[in-house]
């Protein structure tokens, strides 16, 4: 890796110049690609001994935030290998290498340089809320947690092994759980069940091994929250995840404005849905099935075709949101097929010495494909936004924030997505927006879920059991998923939360979706007056990376933190009168 240390010059206050070695970086992540933490260290080593002053402060966190750069992108390139391919036992061995050797202990190093900056005393209006994390890391950070969070990788490793294998028969051809969503969507109701019991059977077969593997994540997470001197793992990771803006009260808070206002409103749609399909009792696997065609909506075929559109609709919405969806075409930044052995789901990661943004996803050819990329395409634009910012950390915000820019871009986008522009002709783009707003409206009531079965995990002793855990589940979809017959099918829908990876692999990372999606339905509602005001206040929020609190990030969106029923119950008004409205649409022809 070559000479890793340079002079650089700095003045005493007497005028005399003293020599502060700081370390002599690669010029590329491809530096660090095979690197084990023992290459790694000496770089962090230079940069907690060199003399640190006023004077050099600057220079010093330039380094500082180029290493982080340079290493951070090339164990976000091992991640995406191994999430491509988790066959792959190079692959896998690389990923392991970073995230639970390198990453762990990189993460002690981060701490012992921003106390070096603390205890200098120094500050910057624009490192303001950079400072503030750093503190709070400071704060909750634990030598002897350091190995518990390497072994949380390797269980998290391990549940993408486990369900990135999963697969089901399909008339004599083996497919992955996601190449059966298509088939959710089938007119024929025997279709739509088959898919559904064989998309939770996979599941359910792995059961005992999963819920074996939660155990000894609850475990390690347990023993991390008790040795930061909290009280429950819940109170650890709001300290964690900086939520200085809000806490468990207020998201109790939520989960009851959501059960009051969202859940009648879903329960309604749920009954209108019944009705129109003639059936007794509405089951899960009605929900997908679009009632005013006869066939699926298809938008896509081929993935060419997925981009192709995609490229036409941000260049629409904006020019230089288009070009930048154009970049990431050109540079081959985007894998968006499903195929065996890939991991399941979507996301963005980012390449932060590049500035470039990735996103991973298993597009089938069905709308919520379409939703994913669009979602995930916002965080990029909040990649490219904050990019310019001069350090790390100022390029970061929180997950609330991360997700208003992605959750503001599927509402932002669906003016665009009918033909020429999109996907679909004039009435198909229709059934899409409506499907798409139903889902808003289902989607908060399984948030809440998700966030009090976490909450109930790690507050409650009973968490530990297995069997408890899916009692737990069950309770708490009756209380915020109503209107969907579930009878005789408890052990499918136990197997929802073994497919929620936040649940195992981001703990707590889940109600900054509600957060945010509430924050992106007042960025519609503006776009319903002025769409260009609309757009303009949207890439203005994204540009402020984390330098600004959450409120004053939402601010600049037009939005504002939304936690009680009353603010909740006029979004999902707003939401509910245009569902209606394209209903009327739609059934008039």
């Amino acid at each position: 890796m070559g000479d890793m240390r340079r002079p650089l010059r700095t003045l005493k206050p007497n005028g005399s110049v003293t020599i502060a070695p700081l370390p002599e970086l690669p010029a590329s992540p491809e530096a660090f690609a095979d690197a084990t933490w023992d290459d790694v260290a000496p770089y962090y080593e230079a940069l907690a001994t060199a003399p640190l002053t006023a004077a050099d402060v600057e220079e010093w966190l330039g380094a500082w935030s180029r290493l982080d750069a340079l290493v951070g992108e090339a164990g976000t390139l091992a991640m995406i290998a191994y999430t491509g391919d988790t066959a792959d036992a190079a692959k896998e061995a690389a990923y392991l290498r970073f995230s639970t050797d390198v990453f762990p202990k990189l993460d002690e190093q981060e701490v012992r340089l921003s106390k070096r900056l603390l205890d200098l005393g120094w500050s910057r209006p624009d490192l303001e809320t950079t400072l503030k994390r750093f503190r709070a890391d400071a704060e909750i950070f634990r030598e002897a947690n350091v190995p518990l969070f390497a072994e949380l990788e390797e269980l998290s490793a391990a549940y993408q092994k486990i369900v990135g294998g999963l697969a089901a028969d399909w008339d004599g051809e083996r497919k992955t759980i996601p190449q059966l969503q298509p088939f959710l969507k089938s007119p024929d109701r025997a279709v739509r069940e088959r898919a559904f019991r064989k998309g939770a059977e996979a599941y359910l077969d792995k059961r005992d091994e999963l819920a074996a593997l939660f155990d000894r994540m609850y475990e390690k997470r347990v023993q991390v929250g008790a040795n930061a001197g909290f009280p429950n793992f819940m109170e650890y990771c709001f300290a964690a995840k900086h939520r200085f803006d809000y806490g468990p009260d207020d998201v109790q808070r939520f989960h009851e404005a959501v059960e009051s206002t969202v859940t009648p409103v879903a329960e309604r749609l749920h009954a209108w849905r019944r009705e129109k399909l003639g059936v007794a009792q509405l089951r899960p696997w009605d929900l997908g099935v679009d009632l005013f065609r006869d066939r699926p909506l298809k938008p896509f075929s081929e993935v060419p075709e997925f981009v192709a559109a995609a490229r036409r609709i941000f260049a629409t919405l904006d020019p230089e949101l288009g070009e930048q969806f154009d970049l990431m075409a050109r540079e081959r930044l985007l894998d968006l097929e499903s195929r065996p052995g890939k991991a399941p789901g979507g996301y963005c990661t980012k390449l932060s010495f590049r500035g470039r943004p990735f996103i991973f996803m298993n597009a089938v050819g069905v709308p919520d494909d379409v939703n994913t990329l669009v979602h995930e395409a916002g965080h990029c634009f909040h990649d490219f936004a904050s990019h310019g910012l001069p350090l790390i950390w100022q390029r970061s915000t929180g997950h609330e924030a991360a997700e208003l820019a992605s959750m503001s871009m599927e509402l932002l986008a669906a003016p665009h997505l009918a033909r020429p522009t999109g996907y679909y002709e004039p009435e198909e783009a229709l059934s899409a927006e409506l499907e798409h707003l139903v889902e808003v409206v289902t989607t908060l009531p399984h948030i809440a879920s998700v966030d009090a079965f976490q909450r109930w995990i790690y507050t409650d002793p009973a968490g530990a059991d297995a069997d408890a855990r899916d009692a737990a589940w069950l309770d708490l979809r009756a209380r915020f998923e109503r209107g969907v017959d579930w009878g005789g099918l408890e052990r499918e829908r136990v197997a929802r939360w073994y497919r929620q990876l936040h649940i195992f692999e981001l703990p707590f990372y889940y109600i900054e979706y509600g957060i945010a999606q509430l924050g992106a339905l007042q960025v519609w509602r503006r776009s319903l007056q002025d769409p260009q005001d609309a757009v303009r206040r949207y890439k203005a929020a994204l540009s402020l990376g984390g330098t600004r609190s959450l409120p004053e990030i939402y601010q600049a969106a037009g939005a504002k933190l939304v936690f009680d029923a009353a603010g909740m119950g006029e979004l999902i008004g707003l939401v509910a009168e245009r569902i209606e409205a394209l209903q009327g649409r739609l059934a008039a022809g």
